[in-house]
């Protein structure tokens, strides 16, 4: 859904945090700029392997109004480990972190501030 905005849409954008499963200390992926586009299991490469205990993301949320994009962004997040997002409106459809207007903030048992 990266970059899609519907007929009468606004380009929001929701950037927030995913950190490792309980269970795992941290994410494992290889690197490889070469390939960039393949994915393989990590037994079967001898690229670099990045480690993180979070993921950043930034993914597009379709909404014609705040309250609509608001709506599907917290969905999003509470079906996700993240417990807090950054919502933007970002004409330029853009995916690089901060671009586009600071719309609000969600924080899990806190809810909505608006920017």
């Amino acid at each position: 859904m990266l970059g899609f905005c519907k007929a009468g849409a606004m380009n929001y954008f929701l950037e927030y945090t995913v950190p490792a499963a309980p269970d795992d200390a941290e994410f494992e992926f290889p690197h490889n700029e070469i390939q960039s586009g393949n994915t393989i299991p990590l037994s079967e490469t001898d690229s670099e392997i990045v480690h993180t205990a979070e993921l950043l993301a930034r993914t597009g949320i379709v909404g014609a109004t705040i309250p609509e994009a608001k709506l599907e962004a917290e969905q999003l997040i509470n079906h996700s480990r993240a417990t807090e997002g950054l919502l933007y409106e970002d004409p330029s459809n853009s995916l690089q972190s901060g671009i586009g207007r600071l719309v609000a903030t969600y924080v899990e048992g806190r809810g909505w501030q608006d920017a």
